[in-house]
């Protein structure tokens, strides 16, 4: 057995992940109106944990109705969401991981269609569906994105409502079990527009300068952890580079982090971009693998903070070299995941932390075994 910073624990607060692997969150449209995760929610999250992950995220769980990306978001708003997301906090742990959440506000990307119909504004056809489009609300009245619907601008008064929003949604994901607890900042979603100088032209206590722009995301983070548990982490998911001109810079992420870690946060996930388009993987275009890496790298030594590298990270020796040259403490996968859900199982056997598959659970590593054995013996058949 070979040792791995990869498949070392890692502890924050009072949790221990088994391992340095995390699912990220990725949204799924897969609830109805109501918001409330289902069976499919439940089999979909799951079988990362039984895949040997050591941190398994929810998609972001809307904290108000008008917050919604989209129709097919997970809900946060109301206590009927709480037994359904218990299923699931159970399941993982009973799986061995520690159970995420996260919570999020879209912004003036609200009231879209899913990702695999373009996420165009709602319409008149989607509301002869049953799904009518709705007013969305941001940092200004600017349009996000040209197929989006113009947003209505928010008042200081109920942008500043917003904290209370986050903070009722982390007491809810609390009584659902969930281990840690992570604020969505990123991609141009609400609090995102509010840090970015480019969508942020606002006056007032919400705009100006970078202490203003500011305002909201550290008034959201003190308020999620005055009632989030003491023993329990809380991460804050940052687009840590706007990527534009005149945008939000390496250099306004690290100070915002050393700012978030005064208040409580305990891990920034690293991400970028999304500030004018649909998505960070649209704004992204074809980057090369870990391209966000060198971000958590600079936040995790310049801020003193935790950090959490994502981004085409795809192998599991790219990941452990991640960990080796101390860029990062947790790695997140999203898409990969998705085409094989053992990937940190499969990334054990193949980093030789696991050479017997003695992870896996008792069903699958018994009949692999026999399959590594067959392959043993045809390779020394046939000279290969």
């Amino acid at each position: 057995m070979r040792e791995t910073r990869l498949f070392s624990p890692f502890r924050l607060r009072d949790v221990t992940f088994r391992n340095r692997i995390a699912i990220s969150p990725m949204q799924v449209y897969m609830a109805g109106q109501d918001g409330l995760a289902n069976d499919w929610h439940l089999q979909h999250l799951g079988k990362f944990a039984a895949g040997g992950a050591g941190l398994v995220f929810t998609e972001g769980l809307i904290i108000h109705p008008l917050g919604r990306s989209s129709y097919g978001d997970c809900g946060i708003w109301s206590d009927d969401h709480i037994a359904p997301l218990r299923r699931i906090t159970d399941l993982l742990h009973a799986e061995g991981a520690v159970a995420g959440a996260q919570l999020h506000h879209a912004g003036a990307k609200a009231a879209r269609r899913r990702a695999w119909d373009d996420f165009r504004a709602l319409d008149d056809e989607d509301a002869a569906r049953g799904e009518p489009p709705w007013q969305p609300m941001g940092v200004s009245a600017a349009r996000v994105v040209a197929k989006y619907h113009a947003p209505r601008a928010m008042s200081d008064a109920e942008v500043a409502a917003v904290p209370g929003l986050f903070a009722d949604g982390a007491r809810r994901v609390d009584a659902a079990g969930f281990d840690v607890a992570e604020i969505h900042a990123a991609h141009g979603y609400l609090i995102h527009s509010f840090l970015s100088p480019i969508s942020n032209d606002r006056t007032g206590p919400y705009g100006g300068d970078m202490a203003g722009r500011m305002r909201l995301a550290l008034e959201v983070a003190e308020a999620v952890r005055a009632v989030w548990p003491e023993g329990k982490p809380l991460f804050f998911r940052l687009s840590c580079i706007d990527g534009l001109e005149g945008g939000w810079s390496i250099e306004d992420s690290i100070r915002l982090a050393t700012e978030l870690r005064l208040r409580g946060v305990d891990l920034i996930d690293c991400s970028s971009g999304g500030i004018r388009s649909t998505s960070s993987i649209a704004a992204a275009g074809s980057p090369p693998l870990g391209y966000q890496v060198p971000h958590a790298a600079r936040i995790r030594r310049e801020a003193g903070i935790a950090t959490m590298a994502v981004g085409l990270i795809i192998q599991p020796e790219q990941a452990e070299i991640i960990l080796q040259q101390d860029d990062a403490d947790l790695i997140a996968i999203g898409r990969v995941v998705l085409e094989n859900p053992n990937w940190p199982l499969t990334a054990a056997y193949r980093l030789g932390s696991d050479p017997d598959r003695k992870t896996w659970p008792k069903p699958y590593g018994w009949a692999l075994r026999g399959l590594d054995a067959a392959r043993s013996d045809n390779a020394e058949e046939t000279g290969a």
